[in-house]
This record gives C-alpha cells, sequence and structure tokens, in this order.
C-alpha cells in the first residue's frame, strides 16, 4: 500500500465516507460530534470543551438509544487508568474507557478508527455507552488475545519501523508522512501470540495538519 493511498484511506475513514462494518458506530457517533460542536467552538478552556462535547454527546445517546446496561461485572479482568477490561466470552473483551487520555471524545474515536485500519486483527467495535455515577465510558468489544510467549519490544520496534513509524521515545512512536503519534506500545499492550504481534491497546493521536 502507497503513502498515498494510505492517506487517503485515513482521510475516508476520518471522514465517514467508508463503508466499513465496525466502523459504522463510531463515525456515525464522530460525525455527530463535529457536526454540533458549533456550541462550543468559543469555549477556549479545553476542560469546559470537553465538558460540552460531553453533554452534546449524552444527548445523543438517549436519542438513538445507545446505553448498554448489561455489562456482568464479575467477568472484570483488570482495569488501567484509561480503561476497565470485562471478559465477554471466549472469544472476546469489553473495555470501558472513559477518554481521560485524549483532549475530546473526537479523537478517542479517531483513535478507534486508526487502529482498525492499521491492526483489524484486534479492530474495535463501539456497542454503545456505559454510565458509571458521573462518569460517560465508551463500551467497545475487541476480540481477547492470550499471550503465548513475553512481547520483545525490539522487535515490536523493528515491526514499526519497516511500516514508517520512528521511535521517539522510550514506547512511542511517530509516523511523519501520516503525520500519525502513535504512544503507549509497552508490553502489556502490545501481546505475543504464537509468535504474532497483537497491539491490544494503542493510542493514535493526529498531528493538524493540511493532509486532514
Amino acid at each position: 500500500m502507497t503513502k498515498n493511498y494510505m492517506r487517503d484511506d485515513i482521510q475516508h475513514i476520518l471522514s465517514g465516507t467508508s463503508q466499513v462494518k465496525c466502523h459504522h458506530l463510531i463515525q456515525t457517533t464522530c460525525s455527530f460530534l463535529k457536526g454540533s460542536q458549533g456550541a462550543s467552538s468559543m469555549v477556549k478552556n479545553q476542560q469546559q470543551y470537553k465538558e460540552e462535547e460531553t453533554k452534546r454527546l449524552i444527548q445523543y445517546v438517549n436519542d438513538n438509544n445507545l446505553w448498554v446496561d448489561n455489562i456482568n461485572i464479575e467477568l472484570y479482568i483488570s482495569q488501567g487508568a484509561e480503561q476497565k477490561v470485562y471478559l465477554k466470552d471466549g472469544t472476546t473483551v469489553l473495555k470501558l474507557n472513559d477518554t481521560i487520555y485524549y483532549a475530546n471524545w473526537v479523537d478517542y474515536f479517531h483513535n478507534l478508527l486508526l487502529n482498525n485500519l492499521f491492526f483489524p486483527d484486534t479492530a474495535y467495535n463501539l456497542l454503545g455507552f456505559y454510565k458509571d455515577l458521573d462518569v460517560i465510558y465508551a463500551v467497545v468489544e475487541q476480540p481477547f488475545v492470550k499471550a503465548t510467549e513475553k512481547t520483545d519490544l525490539n522487535v515490536v520496534k523493528t515491526f514499526l519501523e519497516n511500516n514508517g513509524f520512528r521511535n521517539t521515545k522510550n514506547h512511542d512512536y511517530y509516523n511523519e508522512e501520516l503525520c500519525l503519534i502513535l504512544e503507549d506500545l509497552h508490553d502489556e499492550n502490545v501481546l505475543t501470540q504464537n509468535g504474532m504481534l497483537y497491539f491490544i491497546d494503542t493510542v493514535f493521536y493526529i498531528v493538524p495538519t493540511k493532509k486532514y
């Protein structure tokens, strides 16, 4: 795949014009937030902007009946700074993410779309949203990957560099041609199963540019 083709593919996915099943709800929700952001366009404080964006998201979820209320908390697996993980069945997990790593919800949805483009073996499917007290979580389903061996981070580095991502520091990478940052790729976020790498927790950021 050429760099220009990949850039075009990214543009189609982020704009919602690609037709990929697991992208649908992610794209439609993202498109709604982009289209209704005028109410918050004058808010300069990042926290205030996200609060206004979350209010619009809640209204969208209410209007479209997108609340998920059947999560079995007894199937809890783990919890990180940004999400809670539950085993759904023998092949998939549910992840509840409150977007703490992202300045806004749109950036989080872009991360999901980019993950699905670059790493389809661990594609996210947005099922809806969950509310716990005053915290809103996106509920995504992802294939369950059981590691069979410890991940060699040098192998991860080589793989990413061969695909245009330069290591900038620690576990963070940057693709200058595509203007993408990819962070936090330590051995708990990239698993190895039978010699194959599986990127289960990606953190993509788009660098603002005329390309997108």
